[in-house]
């Protein structure tokens, strides 16, 4: 692994292209190493934990208004989407959209914190969906997965978004069309146009997490991913982009980042060494933000100290700035203790989050979020007796760079109303690979099954899983049958709209 300086330069250095961070990432994603097998079984992972979770929320209005508008873009070739019939094809920019959304909308896959938050499983529709359009194989996708993986993940180690309240897709967005293009086995400099692109019309703000969350939260990477496939097209047929997006003086570190002055040191894999990136992520067990799952299984074990729950008078939850400042009190967001908050604002409340994982000793991807559970007398109370404080201990872990170090969770101190007091910690999600129970193929299997049962039939479960777990050895007619396909009277059709 070799550590870049990325820096600003004026324009009159005409900085060299082979110097910009976006050929650097390039030069990676053409790099044609061979994809080692612990890599390649991760790969598969991520594909059934997204289906999964894309299955699941098929029918949320979000996701069957992408569905609809990709089914208004058929296209011979094309690529197919979640749910529809695998002979249904819709052109690769629209299949990347409406499976993106679908994969995003329950926040239940996977996720990488570092510097910046990320869910690198995102990179995986518009690769896919190209895959399928091009008619490419299994062993195509396994290696432009891989390369986006270890650039989206290298990107968040080393450059923090959000302290500039730009969303995160900005990473995203560039190491998707980096995939695309490992995938399709194109040169460098095609690569490195489309990474520049990708980077320019990706920066949006963080107003998407803020305040009271709408769907956008759900389309935003699908957005991204749209945009790279098209990214990619544009530099395929010869046109350039911006240059040099970070480096330049009008450039994102210039403007949109921490300014002339600044310096990032962004570590990218040597000429020829494996990518490997993609097994420093982790998933989700749970159907909440990620710094959510520590602290959900946090709530289950303290739960079973406790005889009275009407006894509390004070919950203080100590963690990360992170925790504290996105989904905690910290966020000073007061849609995080209303009751009649949307299921966004909820999924990034640790507030209400940790009330009922208390109170019910659960969490359900539908049923945790819905009105009446908000609404229920006893957990709004206890809801607003919950605050976060940021520890700075908890804050070093956060950012530890050892991934056996580093921590996601808190230490928290419920107090009661006679005076005695209750306290646990926990640093890790007991799924995580380094928690009490770490997710193996077996609870990816079962995480489907469960995500999946009464919507497809176990025929259907058995085809696609098969399919999935031979990912390395398929060839372009079956990589074309790489979907999830529901039967039609399971499926809503969105509003009508444009197209």
């Amino acid at each position: 692994m070799k550590i870049h300086s990325v820096k600003v330069h004026p324009s009159a250095e005409q900085l060299p292209r082979e110097e910009q961070l976006a050929w650097k990432i390039a030069a990676v994603a053409a790099d044609d190493v061979a994809i080692e097998h612990d890599v390649a079984e991760t790969v598969i992972d991520r594909l059934i934990d997204n289906a999964s979770v894309a299955i699941a929320a098929i029918n949320r209005h979000p996701v069957a208004t992408a569905r609809q508008m990709a089914l208004a873009h058929p296209h011979a070739a094309g690529a197919t989407i979640f749910g529809a019939p695998l002979e249904i094809h819709c052109s690769p920019e629209w299949a990347a959209w409406a499976n993106g959304t679908a994969v995003r909308e329950l926040d239940m896959h996977d996720a990488f914190l570092a510097a910046e938050y990320s869910h690198p499983g995102d990179n995986i529709p518009p690769i896919v969906a190209v895959a399928q359009h091009k008619h490419r194989t299994g062993k195509d996708v396994l290696r432009g997965i891989a390369a986006a993986y270890e650039i989206h993940i290298n990107l968040v180690k080393a450059i923090c978004l959000h302290k500039h309240r730009i969303d995160h897709i900005a990473h995203l967005c560039p190491a998707q069309a980096a995939g695309i293009g490992a995938m399709l086995g194109l040169p460098v400099d095609i690569i490195y146009q489309a990474v520049q692109q990708a980077v320019h019309v990706s920066c949006t703000t963080r107003q998407s997490r803020k305040g009271e969350i709408s769907s956008w939260k759900a389309f935003a990477p699908a957005h991204a991913g749209k945009l790279a496939v098209e990214t990619v097209d544009r530099a395929m047929r010869g046109e350039n982009s911006p240059s040099p997006i970070y480096e330049g003086e009008d450039g994102v570190i210039a403007w949109l980042l921490d300014g002339p002055e600044a310096e990032y040191h962004v570590p990218l894999p040597e000429p020829g060494e494996p990518k490997r990136a993609i097994l420093e992520s982790f998933t989700k067990e749970h159907s909440a933000e990620y710094q959510a799952q520590a602290l959900i299984d946090l709530a289950f074990r303290m739960r079973n100290q406790i005889s009275d729950f009407s006894q509390i008078e004070k919950i203080v939850i100590h963690t990360s700035h992170h925790t504290h400042s996105v989904i905690g009190t910290g966020a000073a967001d007061p849609q995080k203790v209303d009751p009649g908050a949307s299921r966004e604002t909820l999924d990034h409340s640790i507030m209400y989050i940790f009330a009922v994982s208390l109170q019910d000793g659960r969490w359900h991807h539908v049923d945790s979020y819905t009105k009446e559970r908000a609404a229920r007398p006893d957990t709004v109370r206890l809801w607003r007796t919950i605050e976060t404080r940021e520890d700075p201990e908890w804050t070093r872990r956060y950012h530890e760079t050892d991934p056996a170090k580093k921590a996601f969770g808190g230490r928290v101190e419920i107090f009661f109303k006679d005076g005695s007091r209750l306290e646990d910690e926990l640093a890790v999600a007991n799924a995580h690979p380094l928690g009490a129970k770490p997710f193996r193929r077996a609870d990816y299997i079962r995480k489907f099954q469960t995500l999946t049962e009464g919507l497809i039939s176990p025929e259907e479960s058995r085809r696609f899983l098969d399919l999935a777990q031979g990912l390395p050895e398929l060839q372009a007619t079956e990589l074309r049958q790489l979907n999830v396909a529901m039967p039609g009277n399971k499926i809503v059709r969105g509003r009508p709209g444009i197209f």
